[in-house]
Formats: structure tokens, C-alpha cells, sequence
């Protein structure tokens, strides 16, 4: 059975560290949004292209499951319903997804990202300290039940099935 591999976690928590490790170890394809942006567009994500983006990779994931390949998807995945409807398209293409979450407090954070900054400025989207403050307090964390599997439940009320849901979040997943 093949798996995809769901990276959860904020910018600066070493998601695409532990997935370049993941790819490596499983020999799987890894699908990083950020890698993509700024050669396609030139910026982070705003107007929406980060959404149409993550939809073409998150169809391009679920093809290669189903012809046997590893995954890993490398989104960070801030909502719970975001990453339930991910696993459960994931559970239909007939592969196991695992969560790997990855935690990271507010110190290692803001050091993390200042370096990536400085290091890299060519591959990195600027990030406030307001940004990182919003974008803390959107967070969903995982809890155990979610991380081993046994809390997917149904799409949030209004929608019929993940499918319809996933294709509302992520407008060019098909």
C-alpha cells in the first residue's frame, strides 16, 4: 500500500526539512507549494494562486498513489478539516496517509526563519512578526486521536462528502 506523508505544522517548524528526510528514506515524490511560488509566480500566495496551486499538487499526489508511488505533501496544513479531507481522498485512492507533525515554539520560530531569510532571501516569502502572531492563532493543532488516524469524521456541515469540500478549498483540485 503506498502512503502519503502530510506535513502539519507552521513556517519555520522544519516541515520541508523533515520531508526532503521523507522523500529520501520512502523514495517518495515530495510536493513543497513553497518551491513552486516563486518560480511560477513571483510571491507567496496572495490572490488565491497558492490555493489553485496546492489543488493541482494535491491531484498530481493522489494520480501518483494510485500508480504506486510514495508521497509526500509538504503544505502545513493548518485546519483540521483541510487535513481530514486530504485523508480521506487519500483513503480513497486506496493509500494510508500519516501525519507528521511537527511543532515549533514561538523562539525557534522567529530564529528559524530570520536565518532562512538571510541565507536564502531568493526562495523565502517575507514574514512579519504580525504574520507569524495571525497565523499562530489560525492554527489548528493535531491532537493524538487526529495524528494516529482515528479522527477524520465527515466534512463540515453543508457539504455533501470531503470531495466536494476539498474542491471548494483548493478551486483547481479535480
Amino acid at each position: 500500500m503506498t502512503t502519503l506523508f502530510l506535513t502539519v505544522g507552521l513556517p519555520g517548524a522544519g516541515k520541508t526539512t523533515r520531508a526532503r528526510q521523507l522523500a529520501e528514506e520512502h523514495r517518495a515524490l515530495r510536493l513543497t507549494p513553497d518551491e513552486w511560488m516563486i518560480p511560477l509566480f513571483g510571491e507567496s500566495g496572495e490572490g488565491g494562486k497558492r490555493d489553485i496551486l496546492e489543488g493541482r499538487l494535491l491531484s498530481l499526489a493522489l494520480e501518483a498513489l494510485r500508480i504506486g508511488t510514495d508521497v509526500i505533501l509538504d503544505f502545513g496544513c493548518w485546519s483540521r478539516d483541510e487535513r481530514s479531507a486530504i485523508r480521506r481522498l487519500t483513503e480513497s485512492a486506496g493509500a494510508s496517509c500519516r501525519l507528521v507533525y511537527l511543532p515549533v515554539d514561538r523562539a525557534t520560530q522567529r530564529a528559524r526563519i530570520a536565518h532562512r531569510q538571510a541565507s536564502a532571501p531568493e526562495h523565502t516569502f517575507p514574514m512579519s512578526e504580525s504574520d507569524l502572531g495571525r497565523w499562530r492563532a489560525r492554527f489548528e493543532e493535531p491532537d493524538a486521536a487526529e495524528i494516529a488516524g482515528r479522527d477524520i469524521g465527515g466534512p463540515p456541515q453543508g457539504w455533501p462528502d470531503w470531495p466536494a469540500w476539498a474542491a471548494a478549498r483548493w478551486p483547481s483540485f479535480t
